[in-house]
Order: C-alpha cells, then structure tokens, then sequence
C-alpha cells in the first residue's frame, strides 16, 4: 500500500483529522479547502519565514473563494521558541468567531494548535517544511515553566501541504526532519523493550503505521538533501504518517524514545550554537545517535548472566533516586516534575527482581528482535550526514562531557520506559553513556 494510502486510511480512522491533502501546486486549493470543513473569518498566523514560503499565496486563494482573512506575523528572528508563553499570546490575538491557519513548520505548528485547543476551536495547517512529524500529532510538545512536555491537543483539523513549497524549504529543515523522522528507528527498539518486559504492549495499529514504512522513507538521504521532489514526498508522507500513530495511540510512544528524551533536555536548556537556536529534528538527530551507540554496545552483552537477586538488592531505593534527580538538576519544579515521571515507573525490591528475571530469560529472543529492527550507529550516521543532518553532538554546539551528563539525566524526564531504564535497572547505564561518546568513550571507561 502507498504512502498517500496509507494516509487516506489512517485519515478515515482519525477522529479528529478531516483531510490531508498533498501534492504540488495545491497551495491553489486552500480556499476550497478550507471552505470544505470550516466556516467564517480566517486569522493567517506565520512568522516571518514561514508567511514568505507561502502566506501570500494561501491569502490570495482565501480571497478568491470570498474567504475573510487577516494576518498575525511574528518575527522569525531570532528562531521562536516552543513555548506555552508563546501559545498563550497567540490565543489572545484570535477574535471570536475566527478560525486560525497555522502557515509555517514546527513551531507555528505547535502553538497554533495549543492556542486552538485551549480556545475550544478547530484548526488548519498549511506546512511548509518537512521538518518534524507533529503536523497530523495530537500533541503539542511546548516548554512550561522550563519543562518540555507533550501537551494533549487535538491535531490540525485540515494540513495542507504543496511540494513545491516544501520541497523548496531550506535544506537544513528538511535534514531536521530526516532526524526527527530517523529517532523512529530508536524509538521502534525502546518500544519492544517495553514489550518485552510487559512495561507496555505494541500497539498492532499504531506500530505499522511508523516501523512498517520506515526504511524506506530513510533511503533516500541524497535526493532528500537534493530537494528532490519525490525524495522529499516520501520524507513528508513519512512524518505524517508518524504524527497520525500518535493520534490513533494516544500517546507519543510511537515516535518517541530515548532519543527525544535526550533532546528535550537540549532543549529545555535553550541550547543555542553558531547563534540560532538548535531545533528540534537536529537535537533529534544527535539524540539518536547516542541511543543507537548504547544499543549497539548493550547488543554486545550477555545479560543471561545477570544475577537479578544481586542486583536487585544493590538498585538505588526511590528515595535515593529522589536524591539523585535534586542533585542533577537544581532546585525548582524541574526536579519535581523529573519526581514525579520518575515514581510512575520506578520498581525495586521483587518488582525489580522480578522484572530482571524475566529480561534474562527473555533476552536471547529480545537481543534477536532488536538486530532486526535496530540500524546500526555508523549506518545511521552515513545516512544522517547524507541528508544535511548533524551526527556528532559538537555540530549542535555540546560537547563530551555534556552529552554524558544529558544521558544519566534523560531518563528521569519522562515514565515512558526506554533503554535508558533497562540500562539503568541492570547497573549498565554509566558504562553505556560512555559508549555513547565517540572519540572520548576510552578516557571515561570506569568513571
């Protein structure tokens, strides 16, 4: 089944995606479509980048269907941040009666759609850039109070999206989204890992709809970096797709693991390098090749010699986990909040003994089943650097030491259970985040 199938499908079975209509020269079509699902005023809302990829022409086929519109444009310099902030001062704009059209990528996405949902209101997103995958998500992943989370919203009622115009975005958007859309691989692994150990069950629907299509949306890192058009159709199908799994799933777990965890932490520091602010799919990207560094180092492993009792016993008390979150992150809500992720997963005493035994016992057949599924780190790196996206942490700007330190913090900032928990539940994690440093891994071996 195509790609365009496959969304066609998934659309059906959404409840809240009416129509997602991809193709080139469609920018056209945006007053009949918007006329198809909504009613009254329009309130374009862009920042500066994303109005001149296509806010004109979206106004001028509004205009011709006698659709009421004004505009709403922020500066796109220095690059907006994802915030609630931001969302907020977006709703306040919004008059009763309108309804808004997100024109841009991430971002703009993403603030419209908390605006929109807070305000009880229906959206729609002309994209203009394949560089993330929340166009079709039910999510909104916003910093509130310095804490990056996935906020529950409704999706874009109605995406619109012209090749063209997507396909002509600046090359290093379009590798951001090759990153974003590359964490899926981590991701698919985190995910049976959870499986596995009964943490939390594959979804049959949801898991298809990203894994199914996956290497083949990633295996075109020349003509995507090219702009090629079909290239960058499968990348945009792709990333849709992903968005729409989460929809059906209710949660992000589909497109997000430890990869994103490690990202966010980028994030919510406000990482900033050559002095823009790194973005999400190039945070993604080099979170993802930490965590497929640490799986092929776990892949090396025999943890049918784990010792769960031993172990078990020697796993730090929540209490001291408590602790240890306080110590790595400062006072203030983002360690209470890291608490409080932290407690919906933790296990210890004959929990932990308990799941560690099922791990040993189920390994042989788990380690099989993430070969399988898993892309070695130095295939993904080829592709990465193939298609304009960072692969080494020094190219977004952080350096060893900070990578080690994010990748003991991840795990902490969300209770979805990834490989950073497995890691850590065996007594593996240091040494695994030391495998994840390349050109510096020897120097920190037994730290």
């Amino acid at each position: 089944m195509s790609g365009a199938d496959l969304i066609r499908d998934a659309v059906a079975r959404s409840a809240n995606v009416a129509e997602v209509l991809i193709g080139r020269g469609v920018l056209a079509e945006a007053g009949a479509l918007y006329a198809r699902h909504f009613a009254g005023p329009v309130v374009l809302m862009a920042d500066d980048r994303g109005w001149g990829a296509a806010g004109a022409a979206v106004e001028a086929a509004l205009t011709a269907a006698g659709i009421a519109s004004r505009r709403h444009v922020i500066p796109a310099t220095p690059r907006p941040k994802p915030t609630v902030d931001l969302a907020e001062s977006l709703r306040a704009v919004l008059k009763p009666g309108e309804t808004p059209i997100a024109v841009g990528s991430g971002v703009m996405n993403d603030v419209v759609k908390h605006a929109a949902y807070t305000t009880g209101i229906s959206y729609m997103c002309v994209a203009t850039a394949a560089s993330m995958d929340g166009y079709t998500s039910a999510g909104a992943p916003l910093s509130e109070n310095g804490f990056k989370k996935t906020i529950p919203c409704r999706p874009a009622k109605v995406l619109l999206a012209d090749l063209d115009v997507i396909a002509a975005a600046p090359p290093e958007m379009t590798g951001w989204g090759y990153g974003d859309l590359a964490g899926k691989v981590p991701a698919g692994g985190d995910w049976i890992i959870a499986d596995a150990l009964g943490v939390e069950p594959i979804d049959d629907v949801a898991w298809p709809m990203v894994q199914g299509g996956l290497d083949g949306w990633l295996s075109q890192p020349d003509r995507i970096a090219a702009g090629d058009r079909d290239a960058v159709e499968g990348l945009f199908l792709g990333l849709t797709l992903v968005g729409l799994a989460m929809e059906a799933h209710g949660s992000s777990r589909p497109a997000s693991g430890a990869d994103h965890q490690i990202a966010h932490l980028w994030e919510m520091d406000d990482l900033h390098h050559g002095g823009e602010r790194v973005s999400h799919g190039a945070c993604v990207a080099v979170g993802t090749m930490a965590a497929l560094r640490m799986y092929d180092w776990l892949l090396e492993r025999d943890l049918t010699t784990l010792d769960p009792a031993r172990r078990a016993a020697e796993a730090p008390t929540f209490s001291a986990r408590q602790a240890d979150i306080r110590d790595r992150f400062g006072p203030g809500e983002i360690a209470e909040r890291a608490i409080l992720e932290t407690r919906a997963k933790h296990v210890e005493g004959a929990a932990l003994q308990a799941r560690l035994t099922r791990l040993r016992a189920a390994w042989p057949d788990l380690a099989a089943r993430l070969r399988a599924r898993l892309w070695t780190a130095d295939r993904m790196a080829r592709h990465l650097a193939r298609a304009g996206a960072p692969v080494q942490a020094s190219e977004i700007g952080v350096d060893p030491d900070y990578l080690y330190r994010t990748i003991l913090k991840a795990r902490f900032l969300r209770s979805r259970y990834t490989v950073l928990d497995l890691l850590d539940e065996v007594g593996l994690l240091d040494q695994a985040a030391t495998a994840a440093l390349p050109g510096a891994a020897q120097s920190r071996v037994g730290t």
